[in-house]
C-alpha cells in the first residue's frame, strides 16, 4: 500500500482545500478515474487516479482547509496488494505562468490505450520511481528515464519531467529553469522580516485578524516577487472617447438580438491587442535565455473575486472581433467569479489589461504580471476640458498608464505602443473592419 499525496496544482501552489472526495473506503478505482476536487488559491480542480487500486483509508476529510502540498491524503492498494503509485492532478500540466511562452503542445497522452512500460531500473539495479504516464510518454519518444531528475512526491519522475526532457533533446542536457527563489537571491535584494502588530504597537484585541487563505498568499507572493525584481516604469496618455461611445453604442444595438453587449473594456483588449501586432517588441517577456517575442496577442483581464484578484485570458484578440471578445470575457469573468476556471485559461497571457474605470478612478498604476513586459491600467472616462483647433472644448477623456518592465520594453517602445493604441481607441471604426 501506499499514501495518495496532495498533488500540486499549479506551480505556485503550496496548499489547497480539499473539497470533496469522489471515491470511499473500498472502491476501485482506475487510471483516469476523478478521485477528489482540489481547491487551490485560483479555482477548483479534479484529481484522476493514474493506476487501479482499491482505497483503504480516507486521512483527510472533505472540506479540510490548509492541506499542505505532499501531506498524505489517503491510502491505496492494488488488488494484490502492492503500492500504488499517487494520483496525477488532471491539471499537472497545465501551463505555468512562470512557463517561457511558444512551447510546442505537450502530447496527449490521457488518451493513450497501450499499457505503461514497466518502472526501468538503474545502472545498480534499484527501481526507477516513475508515474505510468510518464513510463509511457518516455517509450513514445524514446526517452531514456535514467537521465531524468524526478519533480514528483519524494524524487518521483512524473509526466513534466519527461515532456522536459523531450522538448530539450538535441539541444544539449535539460537545465532547470531559475526558480524566483534563485533570482531574489541573485538579486541581491533581501526579503524584509515581517513584523507582528504587536511588535509594532498595536496591541492585541483591539482588530480582528482574517487569516489569509490560499489566494491572498499568491496574490502577496508574486506581487512582491514582482516589485522587488522587475525594473519597471510607468507611461501616460489620455485618449479621447467620444466616437468610441457613439460607435458602441451602434454596435450594441446591432448585437442586441444575439444578447451580446460590448463594453469599454472590450473595446480596450482589442485595440491592445492590435497595437501589439503593430509594434511586437511590447508583446514580449524577459527569460534568462533571452527576451521572448510571442506570436499572438493573449491579453489577460484583470477580474475582482472575492479574497482576491485572477487574470483570465482572451487568447489570440487580435483575431477576434468585438462580438467574440466580450462573449469570451463575460463567460471568463463569470467563471472566475465562481472559481470554475481551468488552469490553462489564467496562467499565462502575454500582456495585461487592468480597469478601475468603473469605479471612479481617475488615473492609476498597476503592478507587472510577470512573466509579461507590460500592463495597461485603464481609468474612467470623464468630461475635461480640451483644447481643439485653438478653441476651448469639451471632450470625454480617459486616461491610460503603461507599466512597462525596462529589461523588455525601453520607452521609446512603450511610448510607441501608446502611439499606435491611441487612434485605435479615438477612431475605433478601425477595429471592426
Amino acid at each position: 500500500m501506499t499514501d495518495i499525496l496532495m498533488p500540486a496544482l499549479s506551480p505556485t501552489m503550496e496548499e489547497g482545500v480539499l473539497a470533496k472526495w469522489h471515491v470511499k473506503v473500498g472502491d476501485i478505482v482506475s487510471a483516469g478515474d476523478v478521485i477528489a476536487e482540489i481547491e487551490t488559491d485560483k479555482a477548483t480542480m479534479e484529481v484522476e487516479a493514474v493506476d487501479e487500486g482499491e482505497v483503504i483509508d480516507i486521512l483527510v476529510a472533505e472540506g479540510t482547509e490548509g492541506v499542505k502540498v505532499n501531506t498524505p491524503i489517503a491510502r491505496l492498494k492494488d488488488e494484490g496488494g502492492a503500492a500504488a503509485p499517487a494520483p496525477a492532478a488532471k491539471t499537472e500540466e497545465a501551463p505555468k505562468a512562470e512557463a517561457a511562452p511558444a512551447k510546442a503542445e505537450a502530447p496527449k497522452a490521457e488518451t493513450a490505450v497501450a499499457p505503461a512500460p514497466a518502472a526501468p531500473k538503474s545502472d545498480n539495479g534499484e527501481r526507477i520511481f516513475s508515474s505510468p504516464l510518464a513510463r509511457r510518454i518516455a517509450a513514445q519518444n524514446g526517452v531514456d528515464l535514467k537521465s531524468i531528475k524526478g519533480t514528483g512526491p519524494h524524487g518521483r519522475i512524473v509526466r513534466r519531467d519527461v515532456e522536459g526532457a523531450t522538448q530539450t533533446a538535441g539541444k544539449g542536457a535539460a537545465q532547470p529553469a531559475a526558480s524566483t527563489a534563485t533570482a531574489s537571491a541573485t538579486s541581491g535584494i533581501a526579503p524584509r522580516q515581517a513584523q507582528s502588530l504587536a511588535q509594532m504597537g498595536i496591541p492585541d484585541g483591539s482588530y480582528d485578524l482574517i487569516p489569509l487563505d490560499g489566494m491572498k498568499k499568491a496574490v502577496a507572493r508574486r506581487m512582491v516577487d514582482s516589485i522587488q525584481n522587475v525594473p519597471h516604469f510607468p507611461l501616460f496618455i489620455d485618449v479621447e472617447i467620444d466616437q468610441l461611445m457613439a460607435v458602441r453604442a451602434k454596435v450594441n444595438k446591432m448585437l442586441e438580438p444575439q444578447g451580446i453587449k460590448v463594453s469599454v473594456n472590450d473595446f480596450v483588449i482589442k485595440a491592445a491587442a492590435l497595437a501589439l501586432k503593430m509594434v511586437p517588441e511590447a508583446n514580449a517577456s524577459y527569460t534568462p535565455e533571452g527576451i521572448a517575442m510571442h506570436h499572438n496577442a493573449d491579453v489577460s483581464m484583470a477580474v475582482a473575486i472575492d479574497g482576491g484578484l485572477i487574470t483570465p485570458i482572451i487568447k489570440k484578440a487580435e483575431t477576434k472581433g468585438l462580438a467574440q471578445i466580450a462573449t469570451e470575457s463575460k463567460d471568463l469573468a463569470k467563471r472566475a467569479r465562481e472559481r470554475k476556471l481551468k488552469p490553462e485559461e489564467f496562467q499565462g497571457g502575454t500582456f495585461s489589461v487592468s480597469n478601475l474605470g468603473m469605479f471612479g478612478i481617475k488615473q492609476f498604476t498597476s503592478i507587472i504580471n510577470e512573466p509579461q513586459g507590460c500592463i495597461m491600467s485603464v481609468g474612467a472616462g470623464e468630461q475635461r476640458p480640451v483644447v481643439k483647433d485653438g478653441q476651448l472644448a469639451v471632450a470625454t477623456v480617459m486616461t491610460v498608464t503603461l507599466t512597462c518592465d525596462h529589461r523588455v520594453v525601453d520607452g521609446a517602445t512603450g511610448a510607441r505602443f501608446l502611439q499606435a493604441f491611441k487612434p485605435l481607441i479615438e477612431d475605433p471604426v478601425a477595429m471592426l473592419a
